[in-house]
């Protein structure tokens, strides 16, 4: 007995195109969160900076785009208040509140964002994909910058300074790398 995949329509995340069930559900948010605290230890220091570069970032955004945004909060949602509740699963093995938390609560709301951006169809092309990763990127700094200005006692230009700049080029990599893989996986499904 094989099952078939529906073909894909506007509206429909890659998650949707699996057998619904609330197990399902609840198996691609936890997987969501998991693989967004793997992602969070792949982390590199920057010079001057109390935020390291992560694969958090690129994670979250996939898990949102992915999954939808109605699960995509939930996964990141459950990465944030497990980290809070201890599990080293924040950059550099790390839990708890600290300076660069403003970013994790960023990744939530730009998890919704590209969530709802990715059922109109905005991970089905190069383009459109590339434009809802730089806008799930402006969402996190959005929260991340002034809360690291706040956290850390710095003034708002210190703070694009060591939370914003130094990321830049690694965040076109990561939307150069989201415009290859989402409409890629589209396109296989499709087959």
């Amino acid at each position: 007995m094989t099952t078939a995949v529906a073909p894909a329509r506007t509206g429909q995340v890659l998650a949707d195109l699996l057998p619904a069930s609330r197990v399902r559900d609840v198996a691609l948010v936890m997987g969501g969160a998991a693989l967004t605290g793997l992602a969070a230890q792949i982390a590199v220091p920057v010079p001057g900076s109390p935020v390291p570069v992560t694969g958090q970032t690129f994670a979250a955004l996939l898990v949102g785009t992915s999954l939808g945004a109605r699960r995509g909060v939930a996964a990141l949602a459950v990465y944030a208040m497990a980290g809070l509740a201890g599990v080293p699963w924040f950059a550099n093995g790390t839990s708890g509140i600290s300076v660069s938390f403003g970013y994790i609560l960023g990744m939530i709301l730009a998890s919704a964002a590209v969530g709802a951006l990715a059922r109109r169809g905005a991970d089905r092309s190069m383009l459109r994909t590339a434009g809802a990763m730089l806008l799930g990127e402006a969402v996190i700094y959005a929260v991340g910058v002034p809360y690291l200005a706040y956290a850390a006692d710095m003034s708002l230009s210190a703070a694009i300074a060591a939370g914003l700049t130094p990321f830049l080029i690694g965040d076109a990599v990561k939307a150069a790398l989201a415009m290859g893989l989402l409409p890629t996986a589209w396109k296989l499904l499709k087959r």
